[in-house]
């Protein structure tokens, strides 16, 4: 017969230290089970697999992220080349500040720095770019949705 503390191994629910004899078969148990719980610590230790989805660290998202498919690209190249189109049919300077604001993302006072011209007339010029892009994405009849779905990601 073996002595065990049942605190070693039940510590919810023994507050102190109670002893019991157990036979050696019970004790073997207790000692392996120990023995596999230390060991699969160690095993999460050594292959660095602490995290958890909810981790906060990005790997949820990369588990929930799926591969663009075959017509996804297709479509946002198309929709590229369309957009691409389009900016090509807007005036130089209307060009340059519409993708300075919208795709580089600058404020317009950094443009208008940056060119040494006044606030106002690079807000005017990018407003009056983006009326134009309007236009111009309306009057292309193959992609009646074109005009929209601009509006929804380059206007916000």
């Amino acid at each position: 017969m073996t002595t065990i503390n049942l605190r070693d191994y039940y510590p919810d629910y023994y507050n102190k230290e109670t002893y019991i004899e157990v036979s050696d078969e019970v004790a073997a148990f207790f000692a392996e089970e120990k023995r596999l719980q230390t060991n699969y610590a160690q095993y999460i230790r050594d292959n660095k697999a602490l995290y958890s989805l909810d981790a906060d660290d990005g790997i949820e998202n990369d588990a929930l992220q799926r591969p663009e498919q075959p017509d996804e690209a297709l479509e946002r190249r198309e929709l590229t080349l369309l957009l691409s189109a389009a900016l090509n049919e807007l005036p130089e300077v209307q060009r340059r500040r519409v993708l300075a604001h919208v795709v580089l993302e600058l404020q317009m006072t950094d443009i208008a720095e940056a060119e040494k011209v006044d606030k106002s007339s690079v807000s005017e010029s990018v407003s009056r770019g983006l009326a134009n892009l309007r236009k111009i994405l309306k009057s292309f009849s193959d992609v009646p949705n074109f005009c929209s779905i601009f509006l929804e990601v380059y206007e916000r």
